[in-house]
């Protein structure tokens, strides 16, 4: 269980920087024999937090490398335990080499992810910050880092906190009268109860909303681009993505599957998705192009219609038809370089469009505008700071929303007191699981087992 210091006879080691040849690799070592290890390699003690420069000696007296090494002493270090950080040439025989002297010394090889896990497990981090430590790894855009960025520094564990507080609240004023019925007590004001429930439902609902947001942060935005054939939609891929990623034809109908690259605009990461284009006449393999198309339209979190400026807006499949909003879709019209290019037909009730050409890239930037501001519009704002919680915070909250209604239900009805309580109970369990206060080793096995060797 978590909350007394967590103790370890063993000290890890292993490789903090990517396999690879490289200017520097850094290798990192945790645990109780780290200030042996430091005065047996380096021959000195070395003061913490100061970097130091010798000779990388193994156990036979050998130099292996002309290194530098920090020392970090617990608790003040990122596992909360004694810590060392060597940084040596990047070659990935010199890194094995200090490796497999750790290891001749005592180090065993850290596995996946335990240098965090042994930072939760002491207090240096709860579990929501121990997961930011991978989105922070894994962002691939501005906001994807900055929304991980703050919850590495305690966002969610803040809107945790306070939830926790104001339920236990709740739950110490119903067991006062259950645990003291013959104490004078003052009269129970039963709707002072029913409106702090009601704000803790408000805002674990809240939370929750936050969830696809987050899978758009970490996944990127699914953004399809569609229309007829010959519209110009892998002209547009390939002129957002900077390079020739779709062979282009002037015959029309040559995209028989779809091609998906990514793109960061603005603050967010997307994926283009390139489609077949939407032929009513199409046959054979054309339409089974088509099928493709209508199965990445469906899971598409952004559109890009591209509508050829010279033929005017076309009708839709009823499939595609029901999927585009304007909040999720900007009309493109293409090649505007053309003498007889020009918008044609009234655009769907609220639609936006721009007219741009692939082909030479004119009215490129303003698009890239446009998809900003439809991707900005995925945020949901959860007070001061960016939350976007991910699939276990999820479900985590839905079992505490699932128990906080069965409490209502209760308080509404006046019903025993006792089975309030539990359902209450319940709820600050489910909370605690975000936070890792509930120390469930299978629920941790799984969470760190997606972290690198040496994080």
């Amino acid at each position: 269980m978590r909350g007394a210091m967590f103790t370890s006879t063993d000290t890890i080691a292993a490789l903090a920087t990517p396999v690879g040849t490289s200017a520097i690799a850094v290798v990192r070592a945790s645990g109780p024999q780290v200030a042996a290890l430091l005065a047996g390699i380096f021959q000195e003690a070395a003061p913490p937090r100061q970097v130091r420069h010798a000779d990388y000696r193994d156990l036979g007296g050998k130099v292996i490398d002309d290194a530098l090494f920090v020392f970090f002493a617990g608790p003040n270090s990122f596992t909360g335990e004694d810590t060392m950080e060597v940084f040596c040439h990047g070659s990935p025989f010199i890194a094995q080499m200090i490796l497999a002297d750790l290891f001749a010394r005592g180090c065993r090889p850290a596995e996946a992810g335990e240098f965090t896990r042994r930072a939760f497990l002491n207090g240096r981090m709860d579990l929501s910050q121990a997961e930011a430590v991978m989105d922070v790894i894994h962002a691939q855009s501005e906001r994807a880092l900055a929304v991980a960025n703050q919850q590495l520094r305690g966002s969610l564990k803040r809107k945790m906190d306070n939830l926790i507080a104001l339920l236990i609240n709740v739950l110490a004023n119903i067991e006062a009268y259950i645990d003291f019925p013959e104490e004078d007590l003052p009269e129970e004001n039963r709707q002072a109860l029913i409106d702090k429930l009601q704000t803790i439902q408000a805002e674990t609902g809240r939370l929750i909303a936050t969830r696809h947001y987050g899978d758009l942060l970490r996944g990127g935005l699914k953004t399809v681009i569609l229309g007829e054939p010959n519209a110009g939609k892998s002209s547009l891929l390939n002129r957002l993505v900077g390079h020739e990623r779709a062979l282009v034809s002037p015959d029309p109908g040559t995209t028989r599957d779809y091609l998906e690259e990514r793109l960061v605009v603005g603050a967010h990461s997307l994926r283009l998705v390139d489609t077949a284009g939407l032929n009513p006449a199409a046959v054979s393999l054309e339409m089974r192009g088509i099928e493709k198309t209508l199965e990445q339209a469906a899971t598409a979190d952004l559109f890009l219609w591209v509508v050829d400026s010279t033929q005017g807006l076309p009708a839709l499949p009823p499939r595609i038809a029901g999927l585009l909003t304007p909040a999720n879709t900007m009309v493109v019209f293409n090649k505007n370089d053309l003498p007889d290019a020009m918008p044609r037909g009234p655009l769907p009730s609220g639609f936006s469009s721009i007219s741009i050409s692939a082909l030479h890239g004119q009215g490129l930037d303003g698009l890239l505008n446009c998809i900003a501001r439809l991707a900005d519009a995925f945020q949901v704002s959860v007070g001061d700071e960016i939350v976007a919680i991910n699939a276990r915070h999820a479900r985590a909250l839905e079992m505490a929303r699932a128990a906080l209604e069965a409490g209502m239900l209760k308080l509404r009805r006046v019903d025993h007191k006792e089975l309030l309580a539990s359902d209450l109970r319940e709820a600050m369990a489910a909370f605690g699981e975000i936070a890792g206060r509930v120390d469930h080793e299978r629920v941790l096995d799984a969470i760190f087992a997606g972290f690198c060797i040496g994080k």
